[in-house]
């Protein structure tokens, strides 16, 4: 059975991006980080924290007076989410229609064209077997 999509709201998305780069990590010290880009209190970022855990986003570990946050998604598993959100909502499920406004609003290189034609030649022989 595949894993539900997992979609971050934008505040999601600023916390569990913090999570990642200190965990585990004390809501303190996530709200110290974050403070100059958001201007949040500590007690908002202990709440989208727990509320995070409740969702299944983050997991908490209490050690003595502290609770301390681990990721429960990885950043692919969350960059899948908001991909397919993306597909979903905004083109109606159509990959192709997706694709080619990514290649109409981005000059890409010849290296990463080239590195695209690579992966779909990848999949395309895969799906033959």
């Amino acid at each position: 059975m595949p894993k539900p999509s997992i979609e971050l709201t934008e505040s999601e998305w600023t916390i569990i991006k913090a999570v990642w780069d200190h965990e585990p990590c004390a809501a303190p010290a996530i709200q110290e980080k974050l403070h100059k880009q958001t201007a949040w209190t500590y007690s908002t970022v202990r709440t989208f924290m727990d509320r995070m855990v409740v969702k299944g986003l983050l997991a908490a570990e209490k050690v003595r007076n502290l609770t301390l946050y681990r990721s429960v998604v990885t950043r692919e598993q969350a960059q899948r989410g908001e991909l397919f959100y993306a597909l979903k909502h905004a083109f109606n499920g159509a990959l192709t229609p997706m694709v080619q406004c990514l290649l109409d609003t981005r000059s890409l290189s010849a290296d990463e064209l080239e590195k695209l034609e690579s992966l779909i030649k990848a999949k395309k022989k895969s799906a033959r077997k």
